[in-house]
């Protein structure tokens, strides 16, 4: 998803103004009651998934090692969370930004056959990440990894599986919205766009002002095309490693790349809104097109990369899909603080807070609340403001 976010700017963080100028009241106010939504959202979403798809769950990794070059590159600068294990002070362990490159591998050792795939229930950290209304440093989504054909990697396979895809999240949309009381506003079918098609339609507009127009047209819609660069060297639309989607394969419609977006135009905060990022994977060939282009063949010595070159790992299709950002969407929530345990900046918090959002967890506290036990002498002020907040 295009982001707007300035760091430079006052409150960067902070959900639109216009949020709370019409008084912003969350769907569910009791905190307990919202667990019990949350719970309901994750269960119901992932069993229409698995049916709509055809995908089995199966446990994953929350480290990997550093060497075998499984982890998600993202966009080539994000620094992992990395530690070593005490008596191997040598191996370097990093916790994963995605399981894009892992769940490729895994459909290799799970021996999965074409059209059938798994699905994880990913947790990661993303200490690069913007800390804002819709994004944190924690990371929970559905890491999914589909085995397909050689010869159905093409636009006809994506669109069907971005379809089936959308069917699970509009089958649950409205499963929401008949519990909570809340109107159904998203629509039926998905519409299909491309990022080149949109450059040309309104050369003018930021990657971000493109996707809220046509978000606004459509309701849903799926942005073909993400990765690479125009031909000034600035980014077609957004970044994505060169590694795992493939974002250089011609498409009949003359564009480049069979991967994209999942985006819904959020009627709270007005924007578009990504739900899930996804796509038809490197096969051999496109992988050292795309290494060579973002100029790190280095990465063709990593085990992962030499089994996708040498024709070990299956063909795929694959993406994740946010919790909490599908949380926060179908519950309408004007903060993803609201459904996840985070950090967020403190400064933002006491606003957040003054607004009536309340953040899950500790992440409403603007320090830790029991701080003053542990560093004697510090004030007692905001914990005990805070402790009342909580007991009202």
């Amino acid at each position: 998803m295009a982001t707007t976010f300035n760091p430079d700017e006052p409150m960067a963080g902070l959900p639109p103004q216009h949020v709370f100028e019409k008084g912003y009241k969350p769907s569910i106010e009791s905190l307990l009651e919202k667990e019990e939504a949350l719970s309901f959202i994750k269960t119901s979403f992932e069993d229409k998934l698995k049916e709509s798809v055809n995908l089995q769950r199966v446990s994953c990794p929350l480290f990997l090692t550093k060497r075998s070059g499984f982890n998600d590159n993202l966009n080539g600068v994000e620094r992992p969370a990395t530690f070593a294990p005490r008596d191997f002070q040598d191996i370097k362990l990093e916790v994963p930004f995605s399981l894009a490159k892992w769940k490729r591998w895994a459909l290799h050792y799970y021996q999965v056959p074409a059209g059938k795939g798994i699905v994880t229930d990913f947790r990661g950290l993303r200490c690069d990440d913007d800390v804002d209304f819709t994004h944190s440093l924690y990371v929970d989504q559905w890491d999914w990894e589909k085995v397909i054909k050689d010869e159905d990697r093409n636009v006809d396979t994506l669109q069907t599986t971005v379809r089936n895809i959308y069917k699970a999240i509009y089958d649950t949309h409205k499963l929401v919205c008949e519990k909570y009381g809340m109107k159904v506003f998203l629509p039926e079918e998905i519409t299909f766009v491309s990022s080149d098609e949109m450059l040309k339609k309104y050369p003018d507009a930021s990657p971000k002002e493109r996707e809220n127009i046509i978000c606004k047209e459509y309701g849903a819609v799926f942005f073909m095309g993400i990765g690479g660069k125009k031909e000034n060297g600035e980014l077609r639309h957004d970044g994505r490693a060169p590694d795992y989607d493939d974002w250089i394969t011609p498409r009949p419609d003359g564009g480049l790349g069979v991967n994209g977006d999942l985006l819904v135009w959020n009627p709270l905060l007005e924007m578009s809104f990504e739900l899930s990022s996804m796509g038809i994977r490197v096969n051999p060939e496109t992988l050292e097109k795309q290494l060579e282009l973002c100029e790190c063949t280095e990465r063709k010595e990593f085990v992962w990369h030499r089994m996708l070159l040498d024709g070990t790992l299956p063909q795929t299709i694959g993406g994740g899909i946010g919790q909490s950002r599908l949380c926060q969407f179908m519950l309408q929530c004007a903060h993803i603080g609201e459904v996840q345990h985070g950090w967020y900046d403190p400064e933002e918090v006491i606003a957040l807070k003054e607004k009536n959002v309340r953040l899950l967890g500790l992440g409403e506290f603007n320090e830790d609340p029991m701080s003053s036990s542990l560093h004697p002498g510090a004030k007692m002020q905001e914990y005990n403001k805070d402790r009342e907040h909580v007991r009202s």
